[in-house]
C-alpha cells in the first residue's frame, strides 16, 4: 500500500509514518488507560452485550443481521459480561458545550453529535415495589404526565423480572426470547412491541396506586436503569402496548386552547394543560414540571435529572486481534494496573487458532502471572481494546513521532490541534467523538493544551461502482496499480476530484477515467506544440486587441472563481476552470490575434493553469513547468493572483426582454447611459420587429444584465 500511494503521488512525510499495531505504539494507550484508572475515569462492571456463541464474541448492534451474527449467521443472544467502560459520560457536558466552538466542522456533523449525546432535562422518578422494600428508578422528560401512568416497564435482564421468572416457566421462556433479539435503534423502532405481567405491583409515587410491573421487549437494561413509567394516554409506545395488553389509558394533558382530543387511535403527545391530576390540576405542562419536582424531590420519590443519551464507552473485546487491555484479575485485590514498568503488554503473534474464541484466552504462558500489589497468583486480562481506542490518538502521535520516553512530547502542543481533518461522514458518532473525548483526556493528562483535536473537518463521500460502495468482498474494487499502469497517476487523481465535490460519494466511471487522460494529453500537447510562444514576456496590455482582452479576462475570471472554490475544497469546479482556460488558450480567435499578444495571454495564462493544476496533477505540472522554463519546481512558485485590471470590461453584453420574452442581445460601452443603452435596445433588429406597430409603455434597465420593454397594442 505504501508502494500505491507513492506513486499517486500523495504528499506525505513518510518519515512520521506509524502503525497503530505495534506496541510502540500502543504501550501508550495502555499507559494512559493505566493512569485513568486510577483516577476513577475506567471502571470494570457486567454489562449485556450481543454474543455470538458460534464464534464466542461480542458483536455490535450493527453486526447483528434479523437477529443472527453476520459472520457465520448463528442466532445471536443477549449475554451478560464483565467489561471494562471508560466514562466518557463525565465529558458529556463538555462534548456537548463545545460543538458550539466548532465552526469549521459540517453543521450535519455536529447536529449527529449533539443527537447522540442526546442531553434530555427531566426527573428520575422512585416506584415503591408491593411487600418490597426494593424502589423502582425510572428516568422521564415528562414529569406533567406521571399522574397518567397504568404501567411500568422493566428489561429482560432487570433483577425484577429474574426474580418473577424464577417461578413462572411462560415468563422465563420470554425473557429468553428477548435474550435473542436484536437492539438496534432500527430494530427497536419497527419490531413488535412484546411484554408479559410479571405479577409484580409497582406503587405509584404520588397516589400510592398500584400498577402492574411488565417485562417489555423494548425496554433495554443499558439504557438508564432498565425500567420506564408507561403513560398510554401520551406515548404512542406506550398506547399501543395498552391497547395490546388491554391496560388501561388514563388521559391527564388535555390541549392548551381547549380544542377536543380523539385518542381513540392514538396517543395526544403534546404539552399542554393537566387534568385529572390532584392538586396539579389545571397547571400547564411547564408549569407542572417544576411543581410535580418539588414535590417528588420534598418526598424524597424523586429529583430533577439531566439525562444523556450517550452511554459509557465499553472498551473491552473478545476477539484475539488488538491490544491487551493492561490489567490483572486477582482473586485478593480484584482489577490490579499492570506497573508501568511492565508495559507494554504485548500481544503474542505466536498463536494457533482453532477457530473457536480467541487463541490467547487459552495460551496460560500469557495470562498466568502474579499481581503487583499481594504477590499472588492472578491472571492477565484477556480481552483486547475496541480498535477504536487506536484511531482516536494517531493523530497527536504522528505530531510526536520516534519519542519513546512519553507518549507526546513538546511538538504535539505545537501542532495541535489539525488545521484540517477529513473522514467520512459515516465516523461522525463514533470514531470522531471518541477522538474529542480521547484529545480531551490527554489534555487533563498535561500532553495536550488544546480542548478540540480538529479545527475544520471535511467529511468526504464514498467511491461507489456499479451503485455500490467498492468492497473487496463484493469484487467491485477498481486496482489503483493498474490505473496508474494504463494512464499514470494524475489521470487517476484529476477524475477522482473532478467526478464530483469531495462531500459527495463518487460513482466510479471508465468513461470518466478516458475523459480526464485526453485533457491531461490536450495540455501535454499544447505545451509542446506551442513551447517556444509559451516562455512569453512583459506585455502592455492596454494595447491588446479586443479579443485579447476578453481572452485574459476570461482567464483571471476563471482563476478568481478557482481561488474560492479552492478554498470551500470544491476540487471538482476547480478542475472545470481549469478546462475552461485551456478551452479559451486554444480558441481560434485567440490564434489568429497578433503574435506578441497572442504569446503573452499563452505565457500568463498556461502558467496559471499549471499551478491550479499542480495540487490535483502534480507530475504533469511539475514536468512542464520546468520544461517550459518557468522556474526550476512548481512546489516552489507563487500562488496565481488574479489582476483586477484585467476583469474590466470595455463592453458588455446585455439580454433584450420585450414584454418578459427574451428576444435578442446587444453590446454597449460597459459606461453607457441609460439613454444611449435603450436607444440600442429598440434599435436591435429582431427587437424591433416585435415592437413595431406598439405602444411602448415602459422600459425597464437592470444594470449589466437587460433591458425589458413593456408594450402593449
Amino acid at each position: 500500500m505504501r508502494g500505491q500511494l507513492k506513486r499517486l503521488g500523495f504528499g506525505y512525510d513518510w518519515e512520521r509514518e506509524l502503525a497503530t499495531c505495534t506496541p510502540e505504539y500502543y504501550k501508550w494507550e495502555q499507559w494512559l488507560f493505566t493512569r485513568l484508572f486510577e483516577k476513577g475515569l475506567v471502571y470494570k462492571k457486567t454489562a449485556p452485550v450481543n454474543w455470538c456463541p458460534n464464534d464466542m464474541t461480542v458483536l455490535a448492534n450493527e453486526q447483528v443481521i434479523d437477529g443472527c451474527c453476520w459472520r457465520c449467521d448463528t442466532e445471536v443472544e443477549r449475554k451478560e459480561i464483565p467489561q471494562y467502560f471508560m466514562k466518557i459520560t463525565d465529558y458529556a457536558e463538555e462534548l456537548l458545550r463545545d460543538l458550539d466552538k466548532m465552526p469549521g466542522w459540517p453543521e450535519q456533523v455536529r447536529t449527529m453529535q449533539k443527537n447522540g449525546i442526546g442531553r434530555s432535562k427531566g426527573c428520575e422518578v422512585q416506584f415503591g415495589i408491593e411487600d418490597s422494600d426494593e424502589t423502582l428508578k425510572v428516568f422521564t422528560t415528562r414529569p406533567d404526565t406521571l399522574m397518567g401512568v397504568t404501567y411500568v416497564g422493566v428489561a429482560a435482564e432487570h433483577a425484577l423480572a429474574i426474580r418473577a421468572a424464577e417461578n413462572n416457566a411462560e415468563l422465563a421462556a420470554f425473557i429468553d426470547e428477548c435474550k435473542h433479539q436484536e437492539t438496534s435503534e432500527a430494530a427497536m423502532e419497527t419490531m413488535e412491541k412484546k411484554g408479559m405481567d410479571t405479577g409484580l405491583k409497582a406503587i405509584h409515587p404520588l397516589t400510592g396506586e398500584q400498577v402492574p410491573v411488565y417485562v417489555a421487549n423494548f425496554v433495554l437494561m443499558g439504557y438508564g436503569e432498565g425500567a420506564v413509567m408507561a403513560v398510554p394516554a401520551h406515548d404512542q409506545r406506550d398506547f399501543e402496548f395498552a391497547q395490546k395488553y388491554k391496560l388501561p389509558i388514563k388521559q391527564v394533558i388535555a390541549a392548551a386552547d381547549g380544542s377536543e382530543i380523539d385518542m381513540s387511535q392514538a396517543a395526544y403527545t403534546e404539552k399542554g394543560v393537566l387534568i385529572d391530576s390532584a392538586e396539579f390540576t389545571g397547571l400547564s405542562s411547564k408549569d407542572a414540571f417544576g411543581a410535580i419536582a418539588k414535590t417528588l424531590s420534598e418526598t424524597n420519590k424523586g429529583r430533577v435529572q439531566v439525562n444523556y443519551r450517550l452511554r459509557d464507552w465499553g472498551v473491552s473485546r473478545q476477539r484475539y486481534w488488538g491490544c491487551p487491555i493492561p490489567m490483572i484479575n486477582c482473586p485478593t485485590c480484584g482489577e490490579v494496573p499492570v506497573p508501568e514498568d511492565q508495559l507494554p503488554v504485548v500481544l503474542p503473534e505466536d498463536i494457533e487458532f482453532d477457530g473457536v474464541g480467541s487463541p490467547i484466552k487459552k495460551m496460560p504462558e500469557f495470562y498466568e502471572t502474579s499481581c503487583p500489589k499481594c504477590g499472588g497468583e492472578a491472571h492477565r486480562e484477556t480481552d483486547t481494546f475496541d480498535t477504536f481506542m487506536e484511531s482516536s490518538w494517531y493523530y497527536a502521535r504522528f505530531a510526536s513521532v520516534g519519542h519513546d520516553d512519553a507518549m507526546l512530547d513538546e511538538r504535539a502542543k505545537y501542532w495541535l490541534s489539525v488545521d484540517q481533518y477529513v473522514g467520512g461522514i459515516e465516523h461522525a458518532i463514533l470514531h470522531l467523538l471518541y477522538s474529542r473525548f480521547f484529545h480531551k483526556l490527554m489534555r487533563d493528562e498535561g500532553l495536550v493544551d488544546s480542548d478540540e483535536p480538529f479545527h475544520n473537518l471535511l467529511t468526504q463521500g464514498m467511491v461507489l461502482k456499479d451503485g455500490s460502495k467498492m468492497s473487496k468482498s463484493k469484487g467491485n474494487t477498481v486496482d489503483p496499480q493498474e490505473l496508474v499502469e494504463k494512464y499514470g497517476a494524475d489521470t487517476a487523481r484529476l477524475f477522482m476530484m473532478f467526478a464530483a465535490p469531495p462531500e459527495q460519494s463518487l460513482e466510479w466511471n471508465d468513461a470518466g477515467v478516458d475523459g480526464a487522460y485526453r485533457f491531461l494529453k490536450r495540455v501535454w500537447h499544447f505545451a509542446v506544440d506551442n513551447a517556444e510562444a509559451l516562455h512569453g514576456g512583459t506585455y502592455d496590455w492596454s494595447q491588446a486587441a479586443d479579443e485579447v482582452k476578453k481572452a485574459r479576462r476570461e482567464i483571471h475570471e476563471q482563476l478568481k472563481q478557482a481561488i474560492v472554490d479552492f478554498n470551500k475544497y470544491q476540487f471538482n469546479t476547480v478542475v472545470a476552470a481549469c478546462m475552461k482556460m485551456m478551452n479559451t488558450l486554444t480558441d481560434s480567435k485567440l490564434a489568429e490575434a497578433d503574435e506578441s499578444s497572442r504569446n503573452a495571454v499563452w505565457a500568463e495564462g498556461f502558467s496559471i493553469l499549471l499551478r491550479l493544476l499542480s495540487p490535483i496533477a502534480p507530475h504533469i505540472s511539475f514536468a512542464l513547468w520546468r520544461e517550459l522554463g518557468y522556474g526550476d519546481d512548481i512546489l516552489y512558485a507563487s500562488w496565481p493572483e488574479v489582476d483586477e485590471a484585467a476583469l474590466v470590461r470595455d463592453s458588455i453584453e446585455l439580454v433584450i426582454q420585450v414584454n418578459g420574452k427574451l428576444r435578442g442581445r446587444i453590446e454597449v460601452a460597459a459606461n453607457a447611459d441609460k439613454a444611449s443603452i435603450e436607444e440600442a435596445a429598440r434599435t436591435e433588429e429582431n427587437v424591433a420587429r416585435f415592437i413595431a406597430g406598439k405602444d411602448v409603455v415602459k422600459v425597464i434597465v437592470v444594470p449589466g444584465k437587460l433591458v425589458n420593454i413593456v408594450v402593449k397594442g
